[in-house]
C-alpha cells in the first residue's frame, strides 16, 4: 500500500512538472514604437558588437531553448532575417499585420506555440544579470518545479511604477524570493498601488514590477482569446489576462535583483550599454574613462 501511494505521488508530480516543460520561446517586437529597438547595436560583455535581439536570443539559447518565435511587423522581416543570419535555423518570424496590442501580438504566436507552455520576452527590454546566473533558465526551472506560470519581478520605486505592469502578491512560505501573485495592474498610479498592491516585506514606497520575462502556461492563450471575443473593438493588452490568471490559477512571481532596461525610454540604450560594460571584460577600462571624464568636467567647470 505504501509503495502504491509513493508511485501515484511520483506520477502526479511528474505530470505537473511535464505540463510546464518549455521547449519554445516567444519574443514580441512588432509594436509601433518597438519595431526598430531590438535591432539597436550594443557592445556585449566580451567586447563583441551585437544587436539587442541577438543578446536576447543568446540568453534563450543558453537556457536550453532552440525554437524561437519572433512577432514582427511584416515589413520588417527582411532586416530581421539579415540581422539574425546565425540564428535563422531556430527562428520563426510571425507577422502581426495590425498593431492591436501586446496581448494580440502574443496571440499571433499561438499557431507557433500550439497551446504549449512558453518562455516570453519583450524585444525592447534588455536583461543584465549581476550574479552570473542565466535568468531565463532560472524562471524555466521555477515554472517546471511548481507546475505553473511564473513571472520575473523586481522591486521598483513608486515613482517608476507607472511605466510597468505591477503586481500584488503574498510570500510563498519557506521561499525567500517566490511569491503568489494575487493581482496584476498595468501601469498603476502610486495612490492605487498604495491601496491595492502592497507586498509584505517590501520597503516603503517600493512595489513588484514585471521584469519583462515570463513563463506562461497555455491558459494565458485561452484567456487572451476570451478577452478578444468579449472586447473585439479594443486593443488587447496582456496585464488584464494575467490578472484573470492570478484569480483562477496558481501563478507565481520570482523576485530578482538583476538589471532590466527598457531601451525605448530616454537613455535606456545608453544605460544598458554602461551596465553591460561594467559587468564585462572592459569594466576597469570604462571605470577609468568615466572617472577621467568627471575629473575633466569638474576642472573645466571650475575654470
Amino acid at each position: 500500500m505504501h509503495g502504491y501511494f509513493i508511485y501515484n505521488l511520483y506520477f502526479y508530480i511528474s505530470n505537473i512538472t511535464d505540463a510546464m516543460k518549455v521547449t519554445k520561446a516567444l519574443i514580441t517586437a512588432a509594436g509601433p514604437d518597438q519595431r526598430k529597438l531590438p535591432l539597436q547595436t550594443l557592445i556585449d560583455r566580451k567586447r563583441i558588437k551585437k544587436t539587442v535581439l541577438e543578446i536576447l536570443i543568446e540568453e534563450i539559447v543558453a537556457a536550453g531553448i532552440s525554437r524561437i518565435g519572433i512577432v514582427i511587423h511584416p515589413d520588417d522581416e527582411n532586416i530581421f532575417r539579415s540581422t539574425l543570419k546565425e540564428y535563422t535555423r531556430m527562428v520563426e518570424f510571425i507577422p502581426q499585420d495590425d498593431p492591436r496590442g501586446y496581448g494580440h501580438a502574443i496571440l499571433c504566436g499561438a499557431p507557433f506555440l500550439q497551446d504549449e507552455p512558453f518562455l516570453h520576452l519583450v524585444g525592447d527590454h534588455l536583461y543584465v544579470n549581476q550574479s552570473g546566473e542565466n535568468v531565463a533558465r532560472l524562471v524555466l526551472d521555477t515554472a517546471q518545479k511548481n507546475g505553473c506560470s511564473v513571472s520575473v519581478v523586481q522591486q521598483t520605486r513608486e515613482t517608476q511604477i507607472s511605466n510597468y505592469g505591477t503586481i500584488g502578491a503574498e510570500r510563498v512560505q519557506g521561499q525567500e524570493h517566490l511569491f503568489r501573485i494575487t493581482r496584476v495592474i498595468e501601469k498603476p498610479v502610486p495612490s492605487y498601488a498604495e491601496q491595492n498592491l502592497l507586498v509584505p516585506g517590501l520597503r516603503t514606497g517600493h512595489y513588484f514590477c514585471f521584469f519583462g520575462m515570463h513563463v506562461c502556461s497555455p491558459v494565458i492563450l485561452e484567456l487572451l482569446r476570451k478577452r478578444m471575443q468579449e472586447f473585439p473593438d479594443q486593443k488587447l493588452g496582456l496585464s488584464e489576462s494575467l490578472n484573470e490568471l492570478s484569480r483562477t490559477n496558481k501563478y507565481l512571481a520570482l523576485e530578482r535583483n538583476d538589471l532590466r532596461f527598457d531601451i525605448g525610454q530616454d537613455y535606456g540604450l545608453l544605460k544598458a550599454q554602461i551596465a553591460l560594460s561594467l559587468t564585462g571584460m572592459d569594466r576597469e577600462l570604462l571605470m577609468g574613462e568615466l572617472l577621467q571624464f568627471f575629473i575633466e568636467r569638474e576642472r573645466n567647470t571650475n575654470h
